[in-house]
C-alpha cells in the first residue's frame, strides 16, 4: 500500500504564470506567484525562488517532499492527435489537422520531460500529473468554504478541455465531480485571446485591457459577427472556424482568419491610434463573452441544482462577465477565487494529490484566504540604493496618518503584511488615492501607472458599507465582480464609476484586513465617503511589487507621492 504523502508541492511551471503552493497534512503552508520575486511578469521559468520560500517556511528540504503535483497531464494532450487528424474530413479544418496533431504530440512529450525534470529536484518524492482543470476546479471549490456549490471553470485550454461544469462537495475534504466537459477548439478563453492580439495587445497579459475599451464601444456593429463566430447549443458553445481558425499549439499559425480581418478591420499595431472600430470591435466581442458565460451559469445551475456557484480558469478575471452572472439572480451567490488563473491551480494540483491520498488530515488554511506570500515585518531597510529616498518610522496611529495624507491628495503605495495570491491587489500592495481628487484617474494612468486613458480603477469600501455605493448584493473580496453603483456613487464619487456605469468593487471586512478596513473608516470619517480607489503597486509591463526592493523602485520611478512600508513612511 502506498505512503499517504503528507508534504505536497503543487507547481505551475514552464507554460506561464509560474507559481507554487506547498501542503503539508493538509495545511496550506503558503502560496505565491514566482514573478512577484523574481519581476519577471507572467515568467514560465521553474518557480525556485517560491519553492525555496515555501520550503523555508515549513522548516524543510527538497528531501522533505513525499509529492510533486504538476498541472497538466501528458496523455490527455496525446489523446487529441487522433482527434484532430479527423478534421481533415472537413473542408473548414482541414488545412490545419495535421499541424493540430503534430502539436499536440509535440505538447505532449515535452510535459513527460518536465515531469522527468521536476522528478530529478525532488529525490524523495513521487511526481503527479493532475488534470488541468480539475486543479482549477478545487482551487475554485476550496477556496470558497462552502460545503457544497457548482463550480464553472472556463479558460483557454487544459490538455483538451476549455470549459468544466462541476460540483463541489465538501469542505474538510473537498471533491469535485465532472458533470460536462467542452473540448478544444471551442474555447471561449482563445477567441478572446485572438482579439486582444487582433487589437495590438499582448494576448494572456492584456485581455483587460480588451474588457475596459469594450465599455467605449458599440456592439451593435459586430454583434452579428460574434453570434455566428460564436454559437451557443443547448450544453455549451461552439467556435465558428471560418473566423477564429483550429488552434494548433503550433506558432506561426494566426488565431484570426482572413475573413475576421475583412469583415472587422486589419491588425492593429499597438504603436496606431484606436478608432471606433477597434473600440466596436472590443464591445463585440465583450457584450458575446458575457453571453456565453451568463449561458453557461444556467446549465450549471441545470446540472447541480446548486444555489452557489464558484467559477474559475482565465476567463473567470473578467469581472464584468461575473457581474452580469451576478446580475441575472441564477444563484444566490456567485464565488470567484483570488487567483482564478493558471498560477492559481498550484494550489489545486496539490490538493488533488493530498484528497486521492485519502489523508484523514482534513484541507486547512485554504478557504476565504488570499494574503499567501511572503511578508517582510520587522526586516532592517536600506534606502542607500535609492539616495533620493527619505523614511521616517511611524507610530500606532499608521491607519489615521494614511488616511489624512489620502484626504489631502496624496497618491500611496501601500506595503504591508503577505503578498496577495492573484492578479488582483488586495490592500497588501495597493497604490491608494482619494476617489475624490479632482483629475485623479488621469494623474493615476499618466503619471503613475503609465498605461492607457480610459482604464479605469477600481473602489474598495467597508463590506458594512457597500450597499450605499454599489448595487452588487453580495461581498466581493477579492476584486473579481463588476458591480453597479448607486446614485450616490454617481453624485459623489464618479471617478471610480466606469463608462459601462460599473465598477470593479472590493469589499473589505475587518477579519480580512485589520488595517485596510481602519483605513477606509477613518478616510470616510475625514470626508463623509468610506472608498478609495485601490490599484496594485506597479506599474505597467512590472508584476505586482512583491518585495521591499520592488516597491521602492516603483516609488522611485514613478509618479507616487509616498510609500508605506511595514510602518515606515517613504517619501522622495
Amino acid at each position: 500500500m502506498k505512503r499517504t504523502p503528507s508534504v505536497v508541492l503543487g507547481l505551475c511551471s514552464y507554460t506561464h504564470d509560474s507559481s507554487a503552493a506547498l501542503l503539508v497534512d493538509g495545511e496550506l503552508v503558503g502560496f505565491v506567484e514566482e514573478e512577484r520575486l523574481s519581476e519577471q511578469k507572467h515568467t514560465k521559468l521553474y518557480p525556485a525562488r517560491a519553492v525555496g520560500w515555501l520550503l523555508d517556511q515549513a522548516k524543510l528540504s527538497t528531501s522533505d517532499v513525499d509529492a510533486v503535483a504538476y498541472n497538466f497531464q501528458p496523455a490527455r494532450y496525446l489523446a487529441e492527435s487522433p482527434v484532430a487528424l479527423r478534421m481533415a474530413l472537413s473542408s473548414a479544418t482541414r488545412d490545419r489537422s495535421l499541424a493540430r496533431a503534430h502539436g499536440f504530440a509535440k505538447v505532449a512529450l515535452r510535459t513527460r520531460r518536465r515531469l522527468r525534470v521536476l522528478g530529478s529536484q525532488f529525490p524523495s518524492a513521487r511526481v503527479t500529473s493532475v488534470l488541468h482543470h480539475r486543479a482549477h476546479q478545487l482551487t475554485a471549490y476550496a477556496a470558497s468554504g462552502w460545503d457544497e456549490a457548482a463550480v464553472l471553470v472556463v479558460d483557454s485550454l487544459g490538455e483538451r478541455q476549455t470549459t468544466t461544469i462541476t460540483h463541489g462537495h465538501g469542505v474538510q475534504h473537498p471533491r469535485v465531480h465532472t458533470l460536462e466537459a467542452i473540448n478544444d477548439p471551442a474555447s471561449l478563453g482563445y477567441v478572446y485571446g485572438a482579439v486582444t492580439e487582433h487589437l495590438g495587445w499582448r494576448r494572456g497579459d492584456e485581455e483587460g485591457t480588451v474588457m475596459a475599451l469594450a465599455a467605449l464601444g458599440d456592439p451593435a456593429r459586430f454583434r452579428y459577427l460574434f453570434t455566428t463566430a460564436v454559437r451557443t447549443t443547448a450544453t455549451g458553445f461552439r467556435i465558428h472556424p471560418g473566423y477564429f481558425p483550429t488552434r494548433t499549439l503550433t506558432s506561426g499559425y494566426p488565431r484570426t482568419s482572413r475573413r475576421f480581418v475583412a469583415e472587422t478591420c486589419p491588425e492593429r499595431h499597438p504603436s496606431e491610434p484606436l478608432t471606433d472600430v477597434h473600440r466596436d470591435l472590443a464591445a463585440a466581442l465583450q457584450e458575446r463573452t458575457e453571453q456565453v458565460m451568463v449561458h453557461l451559469a444556467r446549465r450549471a445551475r441545470v446540472l447541480t441544482g446548486s444555489r452557489r456557484l464558484c467559477v474559475g480558469g482565465g476567463v473567470a478575471t473578467n469581472c464584468v462577465s461575473i457581474g452580469k452572472i451576478i446580475e441575472a439572480d441564477i444563484f444566490d451567490e456567485v464565488f470567484v477565487p483570488p487567483a482564478p488563473g493558471d498560477a492559481g491551480i498550484a494550489i489545486g494540483a496539490a490538493l488533488a494529490v493530498h484528497v486521492d491520498g485519502r489523508s484523514p488530515r482534513p484541507v486547512a488554511g485554504i478557504a476565504r484566504r488570499c494574503y499567501l506570500g511572503p511578508s517582510y515585518e520587522d526586516q532592517p531597510l536600506d534606502l542607500t540604493p535609492w539616495p533620493g529616498l527619505r523614511q521616517k518610522t511611524l507610530g500606532i496611529e499608521t491607519a489615521e496618518f494614511l488616511a489624512d495624507q489620502l484626504a489631502h491628495g496624496m497618491i500611496a503605495g501601500l506595503f504591508q503584511g503577505g503578498v496577495e495570491a492573484g492578479p488582483r491587489a488586495l490592500g497588501n500592495r495597493s497604490i491608494l488615492a482619494s476617489p475624490l481628487e479632482p483629475g485623479v484617474v488621469e494623474r493615476l494612468n499618466a503619471t503613475v501607472k503609465f498605461r492607457e486613458p480610459f482604464r479605469p480603477f477600481a473602489p474598495m469600501v467597508p463590506v458594512e458599507r457597500a450597499a450605499e455605493f454599489f448595487t452588487l448584493g453580495q461581498p466581493a473580496p477579492y476584486m473579481s465582480m463588476a458591480s453597479g453603483v448607486t446614485d450616490l456613487t454617481h453624485e459623489r464619487v464618479p471617478a471610480i464609476v466606469h463608462a459601462n456605469g460599473t465598477s470593479r468593487l472590493q469589499t473589505v471586512t475587518r477579519s480580512q484586513n485589520p488595517f485596510m478596513h481602519a483605513v477606509l473608516t477613518a478616510f470616510g470619517r475625514r470626508t463623509g465617503i468610506p472608498v478609495l480607489i485601490n490599484t496594485s503597486l506597479n506599474v505597467k509591463g512590472k508584476p505586482i511589487c512583491g518585495t521591499p526592493e520592488m516597491a521602492l523602485d516603483c516609488l522611485a520611478n514613478s509618479g507616487l507621492d509616498a510609500l508605506l512600508l511595514e510602518g515606515r513612511w517613504i517619501t522622495k
